[in-house]
């Protein structure tokens, strides 16, 4: 298959309305959707199962920045737009923008994969290839898992606002759900893909970035998906459950995981690398609140103080070398926080055992604090605060426990938003 199809099946364009949100793709030359539902070979499926992995790239950035930056771990320095440094740090309370590029670019991107979901699941029902009901059940429950995991992201920055899951029809789209309803639908549209995956034959191959580590399989990344939906329910058991069946391996490379490949010689790079020039930079106070000697501050490097709209930094994000590194989706460390927190509780004890794993990951001596149940939590916060920065985690995780108030305010009048705005085209189109 040709390296230009990565970039034609994702390159959409911009929503223009809620009705308008599913543009028709289809072959890289001339993407319109009638190309898959006349035939929908298996080239076809495959061609539609490339564009999900690849879909799930596009503007990673506005997502992973944004909500960083929200969550006081990174500020963009680099001083080309003031809404960096003005509207996503609520200065003087100033709200977000529902008809701008940092609400609308992250949550277009998350719809556009979960319609080339959609496509690929509703090109099953007419396909012309020979395929077994396992051969089915395994591209059914690659594209639900792909599904969910776009659902989630957008779930994530719209929270109370709520999101639509279902998306179906375009000319029917289903409402907007609560956040708790929202989790509830995408814990069940994963649950449903590992049954689908455990009674599948997975004809597509993702790329090896994708089920980095060589033991994890598609269920297993499915299960770990599910297990961060679980503990944003508070639902300890149903994590612990996933988790069970994921890649999780309290012993094993923290490392481990799923990953967006890159590769310069297809026309995309890493876009949460930083070049040398490149201010995306480290919130001061993750550096002074780290332990001494915490080897995670590797993430990052001094450059020297950077000052903008009165905000300054040293630190400049070097989480990812090089413009072919592949972005993390889920690692083993996070899973193995998620078990901590889950544990507590339930079994203090064996919730500082896995804490004591990430901290001795990080060059650290054992926990000696409190093992009250806050105590434990603020700990387990505190350590995916590091194991998990630039990650996407921070700004969601404070949330979570109604934390947003001890995240970082250098300047009068600033604010940490809450949720971002429901889109603009959203309210307007219907």
């Amino acid at each position: 298959m040709k390296h230009s199809i990565i970039i034609a099946l994702v390159t959409l364009g911009m929503l223009v309305s809620s009705c308008e949100k599913y543009e028709e793709v289809g072959n890289e030359n001339n993407p319109v959707v009638e190309d898959y539902t006349s035939t929908n070979t298996l080239d076809d499926l495959v061609l539609v199962s490339r564009g999900i992995e690849a879909s799930l790239k596009i503007d990673l950035e506005f997502y992973v920045d944004v909500i960083s930056a929200v969550g006081r771990e990174t500020y963009d320095l680099n001083g080309a737009d003031p809404r960096y440094t003005g509207e996503l740090l609520g200065v003087q309370g100033g709200p977000l923008d529902p008809g701008g590029f940092l609400t609308t670019r992250s949550y277009t991107a998350r719809y556009r994969a979960v319609k080339m979901c959609n496509l690929l699941i509703d090109g099953l029902e007419t396909t012309s290839a020979s395929l077994s009901a396992a051969e089915k059940n395994g591209f059914l429950g690659w594209a639900e898992t792909m599904k969910a995991y776009s659902l989630l992201l957008n779930a994530n920055t719209q929270y109370q606002n709520g999101i639509r899951v279902d998306v179906s029809n375009p000319d029917d789209l289903g409402p907007f759900l609560s956040y708790d309803a929202s989790l509830a639908a995408i814990r069940a549209l994963l649950d449903q893909g590992a049954n689908h995956l455990s009674n599948g034959d997975l004809l597509y191959e993702p790329t090896s970035a994708l089920t980095q580590g060589g033991t994890i399989e598609m269920l297993q990344l499915n299960r770990a998906i599910a297990a961060r939906v679980s503990i944003y329910q508070n639902d300890a058991i149903g994590a612990l459950d996933a988790l069970q069946a994921s890649f999780f391996d309290l012993n094993g490379d923290l490392n481990m995981g799923a990953r967006h490949a890159y590769d310069q010689g297809d026309g995309l790079t890493n876009p949460l690398y930083n070049a040398s020039n490149d201010e995306i930079m480290a919130v001061s106070t993750w550096v002074s609140d780290a332990e001494l000697g915490d080897s995670r501050l590797g993430k990052v490097g001094n450059i020297g103080a950077i000052s903008v709209d009165g905000l300054s930094s040293e630190y400049q994000v070097q989480l990812y070398l090089d413009p072919d590194d592949a972005a993390t989706m889920i690692r083993n460390e996070e899973l193995v926080l998620i078990y901590a927190e889950a544990k507590i509780g339930s079994d203090n004890a064996e919730a500082v055992v896995a804490i004591n794993v990430v901290r001795a990951a990080a060059g650290l001596l054992p926990y000696i604090g409190a093992i009250d149940d806050t105590a434990l939590i603020t700990e387990v916060l505190h350590q995916r605060r590091y194991s998990l920065f630039y990650e996407g985690h921070r700004w969601i995780d404070m949330r979570r426990y109604d934390r947003l108030d001890e995240l970082t305010i250098e300047r009068p009048g600033d604010v940490v938003h809450t949720q971002f705005p429901r889109p603009l085209q959203e309210t307007i189109g219907g």
